[in-house]
């Protein structure tokens, strides 16, 4: 099951089918925000020291995870984590 029929009824759109998987996470980050993405959703554990996230018009939800099995046995604690975001929030989420 794709992703983004676990998130229903939020529209989800990847870097790549944006065109923006060759961004740095500072490019990508702006990108977001000029489009008026809502939350931002990343494996990648490193924005967070890397990245003042706080000042975004957007909220950034973290996964510790990038296996897809663990993402979709969490995929109802993910939902509520982007359901709950907002903007200039950082929430972390554990996926055991």
């Amino acid at each position: 099951m794709p992703l983004r029929n676990l998130f229903d009824p939020h529209q989800i759109e990847t870097a790549y089918e944006r065109g923006w998987s060759q961004l740095s996470n500072g490019e990508l980050l702006a990108a977001a925000g000029r489009e008026r993405f809502e939350v931002f959703v990343t494996t990648d554990k490193n924005i967070i020291s890397q990245q003042d996230l706080t000042r975004l018009p957007f909220a950034v939800v973290v996964l510790s995870s990038t296996r897809w099995p663990r993402i979709q046995l969490a995929s109802e604690t993910i939902k509520l984590a982007i359901d709950f975001a907002a903007p200039g929030t950082i929430t972390e989420v554990n996926i055991p």
